[in-house]
């Protein structure tokens, strides 16, 4: 192998598949890296270093990474002295396999021992081989570890890792091991030290956010965690996922209603609507049960949206079945879903169950229930047409909004909203608030474009988070950034169309 450049000189771009636990593990993979010494990769150059942070829930999971691998293989026999690392669940899963078949990869390692990937890079450049560490239990709660967070004004905070659930569709566990729960006073530390630093929303993340407290004895742990975030002076917003329907109880409804900072949003995985499916799948509730827990959410928060996770096609479920999760799914009258065709995950009891559903009948009903459940959102969201809606701006926009000249934001609901600047009102910068009147609605976004005629159309209300995203824009780059591009000279809103300067993470 030839030799490295100096490591200050190195540059590093991280590349996340998954869940919201993978794009949080990812920032604390970045500020381990720059805490080495390492720089984001810029523009279209090629990184020194691609860390691919992987995700196991998927079928084509396996398939995504040694792909992307493949592609790299003649970009690293180009790039002298560059290094790929492969991290996350299909690391921890497939271990040594990745480097049996992607032999150019320098390190693995896996989801509990993230600390360690600048020693494992290090020793591959010393010993000119891969190196492979993989432990079975956590050697340091991620969230003790260097952060280069995505965004000034919203951050993800974890209170647990692992799972002490037994889902036989489900290989998190088995990757991420038994809950392990943070302490209180560890969790509203970090949160008031991103609020200290500009931050105005705050996601509590959790493989089951609803247990926690568990291991250190404590069962009404998390609804008191809700109700001390909402002391947190300058803390707007608080989200929290996922929960679990088993473990979800009255007291943290009543933790949600009574915290004005605890947004009217419920991510509630169903998973199936059907009874016998729910048993087979070792799912401690009843659709009966889910509902319930719906109703009590509405009841106590009328305006809550409550999205949801469904599996179509396990291993057995019927017509009936599947008909079951229609009338849940018509019942719960969910803003989205995010709709999974089963598939076989190695290593889970459901893999081995006989009677798996063919291809072709999983893809039929995935079609029906991504139909009806388009039809209930279109539904959903046309009910806020008029309304007013505060939204906390983003620093992204959608594939339009460059032509259209519209900003993003998102409603206490976390509803996605795309809204205009009438010409000549000051334009927002991402973290501050608008407030603006719903002109138009699709299924899964809304559209607010306010007349220039009406004061009350569209108001500003500049923010913490609004000054730490300009401070950030010329800590990088020197240019303070008023209106994220989308703004002439004096920061007010003209003809230009709308640049928003940082990448995000868009899910799968």
């Amino acid at each position: 192998m030839t030799s490295t450049p100096r490591l200050d000189e190195r540059t590093y771009q991280v590349r996340t598949f998954g869940c919201q636990m993978n794009v949080h593990d990812s920032e604390r993979i970045s500020g381990l890296l720059e805490d080495a010494g390492y720089a984001p990769v810029e523009g279209t150059t090629e990184p020194d270093l691609v860390v691919f942070n992987t995700c196991a829930v998927r079928e084509n999971a396996d398939n995504k990474l040694y792909g992307n691998l493949g592609n790299l293989r003649a970009v690293k026999d180009n790039h002298p002295g560059m290094q790929i690392a492969v991290g996350g669940c299909l690391a921890q899963k497939d271990q040594k396999t990745i480097i049996d078949k992607a032999p150019w990869v320098d390190v693995v390692f896996g989801t509990h021992n993230i600390g360690s990937l600048p020693t494992l890079l290090e020793r591959s450049r010393h010993n000119q081989q891969a190196e492979l560490e993989i432990l079975e239990s956590l050697e340091t709660f991620p969230s003790t570890l260097p952060t280069k967070r995505d965004s000034t004004y919203s951050g993800w905070v974890s209170i647990s890792v692992g799972c002490n659930n037994t889902c036989t569709f489900c290989i998190v566990p088995a990757l991420r091991g038994k809950e392990k729960d943070r302490r209180p006073g560890e969790i509203l530390a970090e949160v008031q030290a991103l609020v200290d630093a500009g931050a105005v929303e705050v996601t509590l993340l959790g493989q089951n956010v609803n247990t926690y407290g568990v291991e250190f004895g404590d069962r009404g742990a998390f609804a008191k965690l809700l109700r001390a975030c909402g002391s947190i002076e300058g803390l707007e917003r608080v989200r929290f996922t996922s929960p679990h329907p088993a473990s979800f109880t009255d007291d943290v409804i009543d933790a949600m209603a009574e915290t004005p900072n605890v947004m009217p949003q419920l991510h509630m995985p169903l998973q199936s609507g059907s009874d016998r499916i729910l048993k087979e799948m070792r799912r401690s509730y009843r659709s009966k049960k889910f509902l319930g827990i719906l109703d009590k959410v509405r009841e106590r928060i009328p305006h809550a949206a409550v999205t949801t996770d469904i599996i179509v096609g396990f291993p057995g479920e019927t017509e009936q079945d599947f008909q079951d999760t229609l009338d849940v799914v018509e019942a719960s009258r969910f803003s989205s879903a995010f709709t999974f065709q089963y598939s076989i995950r190695p290593g889970t009891p459901a893999g081995e169950m006989e009677n798996q559903v063919p291809k072709a009948v999983v893809q039929e009903r995935f079609e029906r229930l991504t139909a009806l459940q388009d039809r209930i959102s279109a539904e959903e969201t046309a009910k806020l047409v008029g309304t007013r809606q505060e939204l906390l701006v983003t620093n992204h926009s959608g594939s339009k909004d460059a032509a259209t000249g519209r900003l993003a934001g998102r409603a206490p609901d976390n509803r996605l909203v795309h809204f205009s600047v009438p010409e000549g009102a000051e334009v927002p910068r991402p973290g501050d608030v608008v407030t603006v009147t719903v002109t138009a609605s699709h299924p899964y976004f809304l559209i607010a474009d306010p007349s220039a005629e009406d004061p009350e159309g569209y108001v500003l209300r500049r923010s913490r988070a609004g000054d730490a995203w300009d401070l950030a824009q010329a800590a990088s780059c020197g240019v303070p950034s008023p209106g994220a591009g989308a703004a002439d000279a004096e920061g007010t809103a003209g003809s230009a169309g709308v640049s928003l300067g940082m990448p995000t993470l868009r899910p799968a």
